[in-house]
C-alpha cells in the first residue's frame, strides 16, 4: 500500500498493491498501522454508501461544528472526486483537487476536515463508499456551488444531474467567514 500526498498535501491518495491472477484479485484497502505511520485518522465512526447513475453530481458538502474527515473509495464504477480547501488559514485555501477513483484503479482518497467534497459519476452506475471521522448532522450541513467560476473546477461532465438543494449552494466569495473553517 502506497500513501502519497496530492497537490494539496493534506489530501492523501491511497494506492494499494493489487495481487491478481486468473481467479481475480486481492488487496489491502485499509491497514491501521500504515495510516498511523502517515498521521491519518483511524477508528472511523460512520460509513456511508451511495449508488448513482451516470452524470449524477453530488456536492460540494461540508459540516462546520461536526467536520468530517472522509476516506472515500469506489468499489463499483468510476467517479471524479473533488475536494475544495475551505480552511481560511491554509496556504491552499480556495484550491481544489480532482481525482478519478474507480473499481479498476482501486484508489482511496483521504480528505481531512475543512474541505468541501463532491463527486460526479463517469460510468453507467457507480457505488461510492466513504468512512467518516464524525457522524452526519443534517442541521450542520453546508455547501458550495459545484460550478463556482472563481474556483474553476474542471468537471468532466457538462450537464450533470444535481439535486435542487445542491443547485442552491452559494459561491465561495458569498459564503460568510463564520461559515468557513478558521
Amino acid at each position: 500500500m502506497k500513501i502519497v500526498s496530492s497537490k494539496i498535501p493534506d489530501i492523501k491518495i491511497i494506492e494499494p498493491t493489487v495481487h491478481g491472477d486468473d481467479r481475480g484479485y486481492f488487496f489491502e484497502s485499509y491497514k491501521e498501522e500504515r495510516f498511523i505511520e502517515k498521521n491519518l485518522p483511524v477508528g472511523y465512526i460512520q460509513e456511508n454508501q451511495a449508488k448513482s447513475q451516470k452524470g449524477v453530481l453530488r456536492g460540494l458538502h461540508y459540516q462546520l461544528e461536526h467536520p468530517q474527515g472522509k476516506l472515500v473509495t469506489v468499489p463499483y464504477g468510476r467517479v471524479w472526486d473533488v475536494a475544495v480547501d475551505l480552511r481560511q488559514s491554509s496556504e491552499t485555501f480556495g484550491q481544489w483537487i480532482g481525482i478519478e477513483i474507480s473499481q479498476d484503479n482501486h484508489r482511496s482518497v483521504y480528505i481531512p476536515q475543512g474541505f468541501a467534497h463532491g463527486y460526479c459519476v463517469l460510468s453507467e452506475e457507480a457505488i461510492f463508499q466513504y468512512k467518516c471521522t464524525d457522524t452526519y448532522h443534517p442541521e450542520d450541513e453546508y455547501g458550495l456551488l459545484w460550478n463556482d467560476a472563481d474556483l474553476g473546477i474542471t468537471w468532466p461532465i457538462k450537464t450533470p444531474l444535481i439535486s435542487e438543494k445542491d443547485l442552491k449552494h452559494p459561491i465561495l466569495n458569498i459564503i460568510q467567514k463564520e461559515k468557513l473553517f478558521a
